[in-house]
């Protein structure tokens, strides 16, 4: 397969800048094979059925960008993955700067030197302090680490702290937003549980990696950046039951769906899982778990699209991103949402 294959033109104007407001007021767009609807996010409850399982992604969005300076210099690292209680790997600008040895003093009396440096920008960083102390002083010091497409001032948004981060966050580490959760509220909550429908929840720590473009020409070609998630076995009895009962699965975002997707068997059933995924889902991909994947609009020639061609059929999907463009759907993390039905032998 091509990477162009997974290509479309997107107006700007349509990349979303602020969440809506409020947030069960995004719009959301249903796909189940051919038919094509226009909803709200408010409307799930009713479209799901009583015995649904609802599964989130419980992750917080660690404040990972950090502004600094080495010597005179002004700087930027964006933090990718703990390597141990005072090192992190991060995406450093610019990387000419961050040379091994280098000291990088950032806000808050935070201070760490460069260890090593790889390729891309990418070095390791050696902090002062560790565990706790370091985890108090980057949430001090960092600044939320929005998308390129989100248009801030260098210094940053309060307002991110807030919006940037969904309702069932509770374990520190991603670096990025699961976003189709940003779009719960404690009313959709509530009345997803009236309806009937169960909600479990999982651990995938999303990378930076997930929401780039694939610079491959061969999909194939590709590789994913690993990241850590876990399925408890509360979790996993969770999902076993509901399918084992013939009720349905509903992934809330492709993180959701991936480690799903990790942690299943042969025959579909989940067994608890902690540990880095890389998987890579294209079309052909047979899946054993969700029947329902609710997402956000993705970026053009991303894995997240790919993944949503395969999940709910490609001649589907850039159906319903044209039909998303031509009704003024808004894009990307902030964004509105789909709603989709999975298809078998999707193609």
């Amino acid at each position: 397969m091509k990477v162009a294959d997974f290509d479309f033109e997107l107006p700007p104007r349509l990349i979303a800048q602020r969440p809506a407001v409020p947030r069960d007021s995004a719009r959301m767009l249903v796909a189940a094979g051919a038919r094509l609807e226009d909803a709200f996010i408010r409307d799930l409850p009713r479209r799901l059925e009583a015995g649904d399982l609802l599964v989130v992604n419980d992750t917080r969005v660690i404040p990972a960008r950090l502004l600094g300076r080495i010597g005179g210099a002004a700087v930027e690292a964006t933090l990718l993955k703990r390597e141990g209680p005072d090192s992190w790997r991060a995406l450093a600008k610019p990387g000419r700067k961050f040379k091994p040895g280098a000291r990088v003093v950032f806000a808050q009396g935070l201070a760490a030197e460069v260890a090593t440096k790889g390729e891309g920008g990418e070095v390791t960083l050696a902090f002062d302090s560790s565990g706790e102390r370091l985890d108090a002083l980057l949430r001090q010091a960092g600044l939320m680490p929005l998308p390129p497409y989100i248009k801030r001032p260098k210094e940053g948004d309060p307002a991110d702290r807030r919006d940037y981060q969904t309702l069932f966050a509770a374990r520190d580490g991603a670096v990025a937003a699961p976003t189709a959760g940003l779009h719960f509220t404690p009313a959709l909550v509530a009345a997803l549980k009236e309806r009937g429908v169960a909600i479990a929840a999982v651990t995938l720590h999303v990378g930076a990696g997930t929401f780039l473009p694939v610079k491959t020409e061969n999909v194939e070609d590709h590789r994913m950046h690993p990241e850590w998630g876990e399925v408890s076995a509360a979790a996993a009895r969770a999902v076993n039951a509901a399918r084992n009962a013939g009720r349905r699965v509903v992934a809330a975002g492709s993180t959701v769906l991936r480690l799903l997707e990790s942690a299943a068997g042969a025959d579909g059933t989940i067994i608890p899982f902690a540990g880095e995924t890389g998987i890579f889902i294209v079309p052909g991909y047979r899946f054993r778990v969700a029947d329902l994947m609710l997402t956000n609009f993705h970026l053009p020639r991303s894995t997240l699209f790919m993944l949503v061609c395969a999940f709910a059929g490609t001649a589907t999907m850039k159906r319903a991103y044209a039909h998303a463009i031509e009704q003024n759907y808004r894009f990307y993390s902030y964004g509105d949402c789909c709603l989709l039905h999975r298809v078998k032998d999707a193609a």
